[in-house]
């Protein structure tokens, strides 16, 4: 958490507003604060307070788990690992509120017209990058599971190439990008394939059925500004619709048997025993 429908929202709300806050494309940075220094991945604390200093956001984007700040002169990519969001504040102060009452809130981006970007991020597990270069960052990110480029044949052969359980592999941004926990159980559930089941023993019917349901449940992930979860990321409401997520003995909606909850490559993984068998 936060996962690719997530980290869509967020980039959506950033680049358009909404209601409250104003759209951040075109938005002047004029300089920043930087509570915790490990937030910053890249370049050293100072050179990036420097080179950032004026340059304007003039796109938004989202690459996996990454979000993506296109500016003047380079790209400021955000990765929100377990607990990391941002949130538009507004004060006519240099720091919106004196710190510590945002006491999550790690490093800012202060705008020309007083808004501010807050990392807020409660287990510091985040990190932002500076660069020119995105692409040395995000080349290691496996193909987005809306390309369209990625057929069902194409995801097949990619299944057959790995001897691995279908949830860790699903959950490895080399193989895909953007999926985590919550998402990857969905769609398991969807294609009706137990977790545990071996991507090679795939037939190329279960994987066009399990790249269907991957992006069946991003999309309905997306439309309800995906899951509140937690410290997490809040705002969404998919969590309302969840089938098997966090749903240990509860009744299948699918066939009524009990929700069970096992731990697979040291994530707890939530499936129906009944509907999704491993063979």
């Amino acid at each position: 958490m936060p996962e690719l429908a997530e980290v869509e929202t967020i980039a959506r709300i950033l680049a358009k507003g909404d209601v409250q806050t104003p759209s951040l494309i075109g938005q002047k940075i004029v300089g920043t604060s930087v509570f915790w220094k490990k937030t910053v991945a890249e370049p050293e604390l100072e050179t990036f307070q420097s080179a950032i200093k004026n340059q304007t956001v003039n796109k938004i984007s989202r690459r996996g788990k990454f979000l993506i700040l296109e500016l003047d002169h380079a790209f400021l990519l955000y990765h929100l690992r377990m607990s990391g969001d941002l949130k538009m504040r507004y004060a006519n102060t240099a720091i919106p509120l004196a710190y510590p009452f945002y006491a999550h809130d790690h490093v800012y981006l202060h705008f020309e017209s007083h808004w501010h970007l807050a990392f807020n991020d409660t287990r510091k597990f985040g990190r932002l990058w500076l660069t020119q270069y995105p692409q040395t960052i995000l080349n290691k990110l496996g193909p987005e599971p809306f390309d369209p480029k990625l057929t069902g044949t194409v995801f097949f052969e990619m299944l057959k190439k790995h001897k691995r359980q279908l949830k860790p592999l699903l959950l490895d941004q080399s193989f895909l990008a953007g999926l985590g926990n919550i998402y990857t159980d969905e769609a398991l559930f969807q294609a009706q394939l137990h977790p545990k089941r071996l991507s090679n023993t795939l037939t190329e019917e279960d994987a066009n059925r399990l790249l269907r349901a991957i992006r069946k449940v991003l999309r309905l992930g997306i439309e309800h500004n995906g899951a509140s979860i937690d410290w997490a990321y809040k705002g969404g409401g998919f969590q309302n619709y969840f089938q098997v997520y966090q749903q240990t003995d509860n009744p299948c909606p699918r066939c009524g048997q009990p929700i069970q909850r096992t731990v697979i490559g040291q994530r707890g993984t939530h499936y129906c025993a009944y509907c999704q068998k491993n063979y």
